[in-house]
């Protein structure tokens, strides 16, 4: 979530009544909002939203809610929703700095550009060297063609931070809106400098020197570079097979549609230009199959229906060829060449009268077509490809690329939309497993090996649904967060009925950790070891659960929330520790996760995750010889285990062991994790 997204978090607290307790029977909000924001900080939009409307139901004056909820509502893209809540918030503290952010980029995003530059420097009027502030600021400007305010705040960004590579590579976008494609590869220049591990700079250097410069060479050198920062990225492969297309390399052009198509299938752009280079190289059938495909999409594209129809008369399908050629012309009634295409297909279908009257027509047309201007007919034919807004059917057989192909982004650079939006690519170790109902479902991961523990919990059907270990935890919808709450309660029932039974306690304690509630889930799960001390789980899940509240604690601690240029922890982090919610995690958070793997480890000596696990908890504390010592255990029990094999595979390169770190990720890559490949890549630059 990066600097600006830790310092959302913090700021709310200042805003907290110093008790935090209710009467019994009200409703504790400060609570309530406590655990919306850590749904919140683990990005679990739609849960947190729901704590939020909790709290906003009782206490509507606070501003705090308001502002946490626009933040969830932009991460989900909900740009009105979080325009209205951070207003609200701004009404009821307008010291909310932050907010002023939020409503910016949501303004931004519904393109109200000056109302957007008028929250930026509302911001900056408390913030002034703030670089997010600045950032968005200038791009605002831009989008709205206040030029000569864009170039004085893009030159006072870049002043203020000489070594931001962000701020390059915006104002390389900038420059090419303005035309100015020299100074924009100057900057270009300057972020790869900064930072040459990134991989946008290089795209867009690839794409200037390709559509610019001519210097298709170089253009591939840069294309390739980028897609080995970012493998398999279907937007950087679509320009490659553009730029490969320019070198006449239509082999290699199709190669990398073939594979964007395998990555995306329902890319458009992919499919239309495969489909014109199949066509070109004579394989009728698969052009047909991607004209079809584009057409069931985008029925009212009538290049792509030309193109269709001219497949369908060379595989000697006439009459279905004519309806395309019919609808085309309907549009185009002075498309010479649609009326001479058509005639040979009503010819070869059997309409010889409609066949020589098309024919005519054609005639007709062509004579005229003769006087059109020489300069323009030099200008189409200078450009072999067509941008998708350009609807000239004189240019149904050029390739298609989106306007904004030269990289010009006209969305919001920000950090505020957290770790979803983090376009760096940080290399970092796998996530811990743990015990949930849900799974992110992804395009490429391993299977699972068979769990026997977990297998058996499964099977004694003691619980409502069946248990999943992964390290790729769902968030929950609306409707699962309802359906939790229920739980909750229902066990809550079962628990009355039968305080001794462990099984209930266990049940709401997964209840409670999917709904970010870690307080209350690590007291259901205490409870459980007092009354079952050899169930294995328990302490699993208790160790996780524990984690992930050091995980967060040490966000209201880290460097990314000290005041700028100094070295004190700031107010907010501050009063975190003041009202008892967040306390600096010491060696004790951390012996009691260890304790809990140490447990869960001589209940369960052949279960690889514990191992895996305290494997992540040491890399947190910095022991790293541990934590290959763990892996290296969990690996000896599931020898087929690709994340223990990417995380022992960093830390060895971490340590300089850059032989042992290469062939564990190769491993790794083998075995699915395909994130192994592009730390490869950048190993090798």
């Amino acid at each position: 979530m990066q600097n600006v997204m830790r310092r959302i978090f913090l700021w709310c607290f200042l805003l907290l009544p110093c008790c935090l307790f209710t009467a019994r029977g009200q409703l504790n909000t400060e609570r309530i909002t406590h655990i919306g924001r850590n749904a919140l900080y683990f990005e679990d939009y739609v849960l947190a939203i729901q704590y939020f409307n909790q709290v906003i139901q009782v206490k509507p004056y606070l501003a705090e809610p308001y502002f946490l909820r626009s933040v969830a509502k932009l991460s989900l893209d909900d740009y009105r929703g979080a325009e209205s809540d951070a207003t609200e918030a701004i009404k009821r503290n307008p010291f909310i700095v932050d907010a002023y952010q939020v409503r910016g980029i949501a303004r931004q995003n519904l393109e109200d550009y000056q109302g957007a530059i008028d929250d930026y420097e509302a911001g900056l009027h408390y913030m002034p060297e703030n670089r997010q502030f600045l950032s968005n600021k200038a791009i605002a400007e831009a989008q709205s063609e206040q030029y000569a305010q864009a170039d004085s705040t893009f030159a006072r960004l870049i002043a203020l931070y000489p070594s931001n590579y962000e701020a390059y590579l915006n104002r390389g976008r900038y420059l090419v809106l303005r035309g100015d494609t020299a100074g924009a590869i100057a900057d270009l220049d300057k972020a790869i400098a900064v930072d040459h591990r990134r991989a946008p700079a290089y795209a867009l250097r690839a794409i200037l020197q390709a559509i610019y410069t001519r210097d298709y060479d170089a253009a591939q050198t840069d294309i390739d570079h980028a897609l080995r920062l970012e493998p398999n990225t279907p937007a950087l492969l679509v320009n490659r097979a553009m730029i490969r297309y320019y070198k006449e390399d239509l082999r290699g052009a199709m190669t990398d549609y073939d594979k964007v198509v395998e990555l995306d299938p329902t890319n458009l752009m992919a499919r239309y230009n495969r489909g014109l280079l199949s066509f070109a190289v004579g394989a009728k059938n698969d052009a047909l199959n991607d004209f079809d495909y584009y057409i069931r999409h985008e029925p009212d594209n009538l290049l792509a229906r030309y193109n269709r129809a001219v497949l369908l008369s060379e595989l000697g399908k006439y009459r279905e060829a004519i309806p395309d050629f019919d609808k085309v012309l309907e549009a185009y009634p002075d498309f010479y060449q649609g009326y001479y295409a058509r005639s040979e297909a009503k010819r070869k279908s059997g309409d010889t009268a409609g066949g020589k009257q098309d024919y005519d027509k054609a005639m007709t047309l062509y004579e005229k077509s003769k006087t059109a201007s020489p300069d323009d007919e030099m200008l189409a034919e200078a450009d072999r490809v067509r941008k998708e807004s350009d609807k000239n059917i004189n240019k149904f057989d050029r390739l298609l690329v989106a306007d904004n192909t030269a990289g010009v982004d006209q969305k919001y650079s920000s950090e505020i939309r957290g770790r979803i939006q983090d376009r760096s690519r940080k290399v970092e170790i796998l996530p811990p497993y743990s015990l949930t109902y849900y799974e992110r479902g992804d395009n490429v991961r391993r299977t699972i090996a068979f769990v026997p523990e977990l297998a058996a919990l499964n099977n004694t059907r003691l619980l409502r649904r069946r248990l999943l270990l992964t390290n790729s935890v769902q968030p929950l919808d609306s409707v699962q967060a309802r359906t939790h709450f229920t739980s909750v309660s229902d066990y809550s029932r079962l628990i009355d009925i039968s305080p001794t039974n462990p099984v209930p306690y266990f049940g709401r304690a997964i209840d409670f950790m999917l709904l970010q509630d870690y307080d209350n889930a690590l007291s259901d799960l205490d409870r459980v070891v007092e009354l079952s001390p050899s169930f294995m789980f328990a302490y699993f899940v208790r160790a996780f659960v524990r984690q992930r509240q050091i995980e967060y604690n040490r966000s209201a601690w880290s460097a990314d929330d000290r005041l700028k240029g100094g070295t004190e922890r700031t107010v907010q982090s501050q009063k975190l520790v003041e009202l008892g919610l967040v306390r600096d995690p010491s060696s004790v958070d951390y012996e009691m996760v260890l304790r809990d793997y140490e447990r869960a480890i001589a209940l369960a000596p052949d279960f690889a995750y514990n191992y895996y696990n305290r494997a992540n908890v040491r890399c947190g504390r910095q022991d790293f010889t541990a934590a290959v010592a763990d892996y290296t255990a969990a690996i000896e029990r599931d020898p087929d285990f690709a994340e223990a094999y990417y995380n022992r595979g960093l830390v060895y390169i971490y340590l300089g062991r850059n032989d042992a770190g290469i062939a564990d990720l190769s491993k790794a890559g083998e075995l699915g994790i395909v994130s192994a490949y592009n730390v490869l890549k950048r190993l090798n630059d």
